[in-house]
């Protein structure tokens, strides 16, 4: 998503209040954007802390700001930036966040954000971005450029089945309609649920590309279908404690939606110990298209 997302920004660049920052990240792809942005693209280098803290000030200041670092630099290593300086003052930073969940792969743990919504979504008034294919980034990018408050974009890769056609990007996107169970998919696994459901017309799957649930709650035709089929399974790369799968369960009970069966695919960490590609520790974790499959068939 990385030239979806200097494409997006190259196409705002003319607005003489933006500024962008990178915690020396970016080299090879977002060089359009350092052409567009000139003294505006800024190099915080590996200083992701004071790189918040700035962006902070500058958006005090009026201006739009951007940061840009790999995730788990941005929500673990500045937490304490994120809370105190962006987040407790309400300013619209937007930060982006690249590598979701495994993306990083055989870099490991250090460059893994299994936690990152769940651990933002503590903080007040922070609005999440998780796009699922690479035609919602300039959707996204428009949304969180228009967002009074902070923002934080979970970027990953986009992994539209072959065949398929995207809708329109919105916070929740019903992308396959069925009578079965209900299937809700966390950002870029909403392809890889679209690969596992293809041909089982009795699931409906959709995509959830904003979170928390307070900020961006479940549509109604949503909640009809659910209490239609009342088996509910939610697919997601991130740990299961915050995130969308335990949420969507106590929203559930709160509003009296009635489910029978509930299933949670999620991030397991690292059951054999070992690192690999994405792929690999999806496949760890029973992420991947047969183990939905499987699930959905249990």
């Amino acid at each position: 998503m990385r030239r979806e997302l200097c494409d997006a920004l190259v196409a705002r660049a003319d607005r003489p209040d933006l500024v962008f920052l990178t915690g020396d990240l970016g080299f090879g792809a977002l060089e359009p954007l350092r052409d567009a942005l000139g003294e505006r693209f800024i190099n915080a280098g590996i200083a992701e802390q004071n790189m918040i803290s700035v962006a902070a000030a500058m958006a005090s200041e009026g201006l739009e700001a951007w940061t840009y670092t790999i995730a788990p630099f941005c929500y673990a290593r500045a937490f304490e930036q994120i809370r105190n300086d962006v987040c407790l003052h309400g300013l619209p930073v937007r930060m982006l966040a690249n590598g979701g969940g495994y993306g990083y792969g055989v870099m490991g743990a250090t460059h893994h954000a299994l936690e990152d919504y769940g651990v933002l979504s503590t903080l007040p008034g922070l609005r999440i971005f998780v796009p699922a294919f690479d035609s919602d980034v300039a959707a996204v990018v428009a949304a969180a450029g228009d967002n009074p408050g902070p923002s934080y974009l979970r970027l990953g890769r986009g992994e539209l089945p072959e065949g398929r056609t995207a809708p329109p990007y919105a916070p929740w996107r019903r992308l396959s309609a069925g009578g079965g169970p209900v299937v809700v998919a966390v950002g870029p696994m909403a392809g890889v649920a679209w690969s596992a459901l293809d041909g089982e017309d009795a699931a409906e799957l959709w995509a959830v590309g904003e979170l928390p649930l307070s900020l961006s709650p479940p549509p109604d035709a949503f909640v009809a279908a659910l209490r239609a089929s009342g088996r509910l399974c939610v697919v997601e790369e991130h740990v299961a404690q915050g995130g969308l799968g335990q949420s969507l369960a106590a929203w559930c009970l709160e509003r009296a939606v009635p489910i029978t069966a509930f299933r949670h695919l999620s991030a397991q960490g690292y059951p054999s110990g070992t690192y690999g590609s994405q792929g690999f520790h999806r496949r760890e974790s029973g992420l991947d298209a047969e183990a939905i499959r499987a699930a959905l068939a249990a």
